[in-house]
This record gives structure tokens, C-alpha cells and sequence, in this order.
């Protein structure tokens, strides 16, 4: 065992410290048990039987004279504990087996976003609010990650949110006095006047606040009459809008002196130092531990959006080497990350920031490296990789990022197979990237299409579930068993399957109006302020078949027996900022139900008369589209079977007919 105990304190269930002269490796210096109960009412999983749910308070103690620490922006101005460490306080939220001999030994992170936890609802099928929560017996949905026996660990990291329930937090110190820049940018898709916003960091002066305005990022910014700011309050400004010349899609620009800025980098610390204990420590203060030893012998790290750029980030930054120097994730997930980073590891940083098309791409979060490969950036003259760091000390994980189509459109994901003067480049061989095709940013199983005013064209309602949950088995396979997963699947140059947005999609679909919109890749001067753009790079979008989806990645059984057109784009409605993608949604439009319907409405697209015979034939044709993806290792056995009878029924189109 790692530490000598002391005594536990009284403090909900159990707290445990380390001693002061515990090894200097030792991170986490306290975890202290709050609550440990059935999960799930008690229900009990095939294969694994019943779950705890555990819910606890790490406190890490970070060394600033640690170079693997160093890199944590103002670590240096972080006051410390009387050992001379920076401390932070992590809320951790953990399912394991209640019998730990039934678990498959993987420690599944799913990295907690904007403190919810996200990868029951994509692998489970779970309903929020219940997904967050895992109390009812339903809040497990069909609980595929019980049955597979992960344990499963939610590590709070995100220092500029609040801790409380349902959403896990990091409480890091705060650098009290010092002031500084900061910005922050509002899209309000309404008119109402005034309005009021929050801030990301309070306001030192409130005579420094400044706003403008603009109807794209491209354009000059401006300060028209009747545009006015005020504080009403430490962090909400009221602003009052021009009353005509800009519509409910504008952008507003609010400049100031913030002040007091919280040591945000420590979140990547945080999920270092409580992950490497979760899966190391065999002392009875770890409750994964069991009988002295740890339960899991390996763990993969998986993000969603805003937590998939963590992962890219905590990998770029180095925190997958503990600080003793072993690796922390066998296997990494980011999901719906595009070629983005973030902008947490900075001073008055945006934890949650993501410009999206119409919006300023000057943000740290929008700057290179954009890929796994070490490249050398001809704007910058910099050379580096996501995986530079941990290819030096050999604890590079296994990745595979897994991307909706949108972020095809709207992230720049073509930069992960493509080097900055738009060349096709080959992923690493210990990386693989899966985009999958017709599919939002993020969609529940349950969905189906809709309408929103402030979109063009109906929402699509596209769920990634069923390949995801294939791909987590093909990780857990290629981490423990060796087995290498599937090839990537994605857009590339090299296959003729990644162009230029004019040649991309056809512009003659009723209901698919395509005006070749995507979010471009920009380096941003950040010395100056605000930041200045200095040049761009090439970005490429998939190629679509003569039915508008998607020809590459991975072609879910609604694509690739389709009684729709499905994409990763949506532009805004005329009043929103017309001619600019919606952020985070695709389109969805339904093929004509006979040849002579299509023919009426000039569709060149097949009806569904002349696809398929009848109904029968559709779902003959569902199931041997499903057997091809199961033997790809794209679509589990059990997902097959749901897909055929989701068929049956008219529901796997998700059309709400």
C-alpha cells in the first residue's frame, strides 16, 4: 500500500488522510467517503449483478517545483500549505460492481461536462435528469455499461462553476487582487431590449466595461447610437441594444478589467492525480480498493464537447504521466471535440468557451495544434502534436476521437487528417478517428425531428448511441485483449471523400438549400487584446452521395438504409443571423413518399416507393445493413436486433411517424 493511514475522521461515512511525510508522489492527500448506497434501486445487471453509488471529496496537494506541474498557468501565484503545495478539492462521483470480482478491471473516467455527466446518456440510453443522477431504476437505461462491468469515476474539474448537487465542481484557489483583460461574446437569438448577461470573471472597474456590436465576426466592430453597457452586479452587465440595424443573430462584445481569477489549470491536475488514485491506491481510503489491492487494472478516459477538448488538452499538456511518472489513461475518448482545444490552463480563462461559425475565432480554444501528429505550422514556425509530450516519456494512450458530422462543418475536424497547407496526412498508429455521418453535435435516442424558429430547416435528431457503444468495446478489446479496433473512418483527402465546401453537397434538393457554410481555422495573435488575426488555415468538409449525407465515415442504419436525407449542418433562419451555420445542429428532410410526389416537387432524390417494395423490404433490408456493421465491429448484436425492431415499428428514422 502507497500510504500509512491515519485514523479515519467523522465526516459523512469516512475520511482518510494521508500522513505529512507521505511520499512526495503521493497527490491526493485526503478522500473523504460522503455517501455510499445501492445504485439504481438495486437493480441488478446480467453478467455483474447490483452497483454502489458513491459520492466523495478528493483534496489534492500539487508541487510547484514538479515539472509535470509547471505547465499550470499562475501556479507560481497560488498561495500553499504549509508542505509548500498548492491545494484543490475535487467533488467525485463513482459507480463500481457491489461485488468487485464481477467487474471487467476498467476504470471508465467519463470527464464530467459543465459538471453533468453525459456518458450514461449516450451509452445507456438514459434520460436526463435520471442519467445525472443514478438513483431510480431507470436512470440506468439499458444499462450496457453495467452489463460490460465498468467501474465508472465523474472527477470535478471545472474550478469556475459552483459545486452542488447534480453538478461537479473543483474549489481551487483564487488569486484575490489580481486584475486583468477579459472578454466575453453574446449571441442572444432575441430582440428583447435590454437584456441582461453574465460574465465569466468579476468586474475589477466597472468604468472598464465596454460593448460593441457586429452581425458576423468577420465584420468591423461597432458602436452604434443607442448601444449602452452597466454592471448590475459582481459579474451581470445590462446591455442596451441599438434599436435598429442589427437582428436577434448579432454579436455582442463586452470588454473589461475582470479581476480575482481562479487557478483553472489545477482541473487537469485534478483529473491526473484522482484518476491515478482511483486506479492505483490499494489502501481501504480508495473505494475502488479491495482487500488491499486496487479493483481495475486499467482506465480509459471519455469527454463530451466541451470534456472531449479537456482530454485533448490534459493529453497536449502532459497530465497523462502521473507524477510518478506512469501513464494515467490506457485509452482515450474524446467525443464531439472536432480539431479544437480550450481555453482553461490561462489566466482569466474560458473553461466553457467554443466560438461557434458565426462567432470571433480569436480564442484560445480555436488555436493549434490541431491533430495527434507532431507538425511543424508555418504560420507560427512552431512545431508540435497533441502527442508530443507523451511520446518523450512513453505515456501515450490509445485514442480514438469520435466526432458527429457537424463538427465536420463547424469544428474544423478536417485538421485532424490533414496538415496546415491542406494535405492529407496518416493518423498515428496507436490513434484512430471515427466520424459518424448525418448526425448532430449531440442528440438523445428518444428524439425526434422538430422545428425551431431561430433554424432553417428541421432539426435533426440523429443518436450516435449504437456505434459508440461498439466502439467502447472495441477500446476495452484493444486494451486488454490487443485486439486492434477498426479502421479509421472518416472524411480524407486522400480518398476524394474530403473537398473543398463548393464541390461538397448538391445544391438541387428540395428542402436541402446548401450554400456551402462551415467554420474556417485561424491562428490568433493572444498578446494583444482583443486578439488579432493573423492568418488561416485550409478546411475541408465531407463529400456528400446525390442524397446530400455524408459518402464517408461510419453510415448509421438510418443512413445507409435511409428514408431521409440526414446532415451536420443547419443554417439560421432569416432574423438569426441568415447565412451562418446554427450552432451544434444538423437538418433533416424526408424523401417523398412516391416517384410521382418527388417528380412534383423536383426532387432528384429516390422516393421511397422506388427504394424499397414495401415495408417488409425495408426492414429486410434494416437487417442486412445491420449484419454488414456487425461484422465491421461498428454496431453491436443487441443494437442489430433493437435496429429491426425499431424498423418495424417506424421509429429508427426518428421522423415522429
Amino acid at each position: 500500500m502507497m500510504h500509512k493511514l491515519l485514523r479515519a475522521c467523522a465526516l459523512g461515512l469516512g475520511s482518510l488522510a494521508l500522513p505529512a511525510n507521505a511520499p512526495a508522489q503521493a497527490e491526493v492527500i485526503r478522500f473523504e467517503t460522503l455517501e455510499s448506497a445501492p445504485a439504481f434501486q438495486g437493480r441488478s445487471f446480467e453478467g455483474t449483478g447490483p452497483y454502489l453509488r458513491i459520492t466523495g471529496r478528493a483534496t489534492i496537494a500539487v508541487d510547484p517545483a514538479d515539472p509535470r506541474n509547471a505547465v499550470i498557468a499562475d501556479i507560481d501565484r497560488a498561495p500553499r500549505n504549509a508542505q509548500g503545495r498548492v491545494e484543490a478539492m475535487a467533488d467525485v462521483v463513482l459507480l463500481r460492481p457491489a461485488d468487485p470480482a464481477r467487474g471487467n478491471g476498467t476504470l471508465l473516467v467519463d470527464v464530467p461536462n459543465r459538471g453533468r455527466k453525459l456518458a450514461p446518456q449516450l451509452f445507456d440510453d438514459a434520460a436526463q435528469p435520471g442519467a445525472n443522477r443514478a438513483e431510480q431504476d431507470a436512470d440506468a437505461g439499458i444499462g450496457f455499461l453495467h452489463r460490460q462491468g465498468y467501474s465508472m469515476a465523474w472527477i470535478g474539474w471545472q474550478a469556475d462553476i459552483p459545486s452542488r448537487p447534480l453538478q461537479l465542481a473543483l474549489q481551487a484557489p483564487t488569486l484575490t487582487g489580481v486584475t486583468g483583460p477579459s472578454r466575453d461574446e453574446f449571441l442572444f437569438d432575441h430582440l428583447r431590449n435590454p437584456v441582461t448577461a453574465t460574465l465569466s470573471w468579476p468586474i475589477a472597474d466597472p468604468a472598464s466595461l465596454r460593448v460593441t456590436v457586429r452581425g458576423h465576426w468577420s465584420e468591423p466592430r461597432q458602436t452604434p447610437e443607442g448601444l449602452a453597457i452597466r454592471a448590475t452586479g459582481d459579474r451581470t452587465v445590462e446591455i442596451t441594444r441599438p434599436a435598429s440595424g442589427f437582428d436577434a443573430g448579432a454579436l455582442y462584445e463586452v470588454t473589461y478589467t475582470a479581476r480575482d481569477p481562479i487557478v483553472t489549470g489545477l482541473g487537469f491536475a485534478a483529473m491526473r492525480d484522482v484518476a491515478a488514485f482511483l486506479r492505483r491506491e490499494g489502501g481501504p481510503e480508495n473505494p475502488l480498493a479491495h482487500q488491499g489491492r486496487p479493483t481495475v487494472q486499467r482506465a480509459i478516459g471519455f469527454g463530451v464537447s466541451q470534456s472531449g477538448r479537456f482530454l485533448r488538452d490534459f493529453l497536449w499538456l502532459g497530465f497523462n504521466e502521473d507524477t510518478s511518472g506512469r501513464m494515467v489513461f490506457d485509452g482515450l475518448m474524446p467525443h464531439v471535440a472536432g480539431a479544437r482545444r480550450m481555453a482553461t490552463n490561462y489566466r482569466f480563462g474560458h473553461p466553457g468557451r467554443n466560438a461557434r461559425h458565426p462567432q470571433d475565432p480569436a480564442w484560445q480554444a480555436d488555436l493549434g495544434p490541431f491533430t495527434y501528429a507532431t507538425m511543424q505550422d508555418p504560420i507560427t514556425g512552431r512545431r508540435d502534436g497533441l502527442m508530443l509530450r507523451c511520446r518523450l516519456n512513453a505515456t501515450c494512450p490509445r485514442v480514438m476521437q469520435t466526432d458527429s458530422e457537424h463538427e465536420w462543418w463547424a469544428s474544423r475536424a478536417s485538421l485532424l487528417v490533414t496538415d496546415f497547407e491542406g494535405h492529407h496526412i496518416e493518423l498515428p498508429p496507436d490513434v484512430r478517428a471515427y466520424m459518424i455521418a448525418g448526425t448532430p453535435h449531440y442528440a438523445g435516442p428518444a428524439e425526434t425531428v422538430r422545428r425551431a424558429p431561430t433554424m432553417a430547416l428541421p432539426v435533426n435528431p440523429m443518436d450516435a448511441g449504437p456505434p459508440m457503444r461498439a466502439l467502447l468495446v472495441a477500446m476495452q478489446d484493444w486494451l486488454a485483449e490487443g485486439v486492434e479496433p477498426p479502421a479509421s473512418r472518416v472524411p480524407m483527402r486522400a480518398h476524394g471523400t474530403l473537398v473543398e465546401a463548393a464541390q461538397a453537397v448538391p445544391v438541387n434538393i428540395p428542402g436541402l438549400p446548401y450554400a456551402g457554410l462551415f467554420t474556417g481555422a485561424a491562428f490568433s495573435d493572444q498578446s494583444v487584446f482583443p486578439p488579432k488575426l493573423i492568418g488561416e488555415y485550409p478546411v475541408f468538409v465531407p463529400l456528400a452521395d446525390a442524397d446530400g449525407m455524408s459518402i464517408a465515415g461510419i453510415r448509421m442504419l438510418p443512413l445507409a438504409v435511409p428514408r431521409a436525407s440526414y446532415t451536420g449542418w443547419n443554417p439560421r433562419a432569416e432574423g438569426h443571423g441568415a447565412g451562418t451555420l446554427f450552432p451544434l445542429q444538423g437538418a433533416v428532410a424526408p424523401f417523398a413518399a412516391t416517384r410521382a410526389d418527388r417528380m412534383a416537387a423536383n426532387d432528384p432524390r429516390p422516393s421511397l416507393a422506388e427504394r424499397y417494395a414495401d415495408d417488409a423490404a425495408y426492414v429486410e433490408a434494416v437487417r442486412q445493413a445491420a449484419a454488414r456493421m456487425v461484422a465491421e465491429r461498428l454496431l453491436l448484436r443487441e443494437d442489430a436486433a433493437r435496429a429491426a425492431e425499431r424498423a418495424a415499428s417506424g421509429r429508427l428514422a426518428q421522423l415522429g411517424q
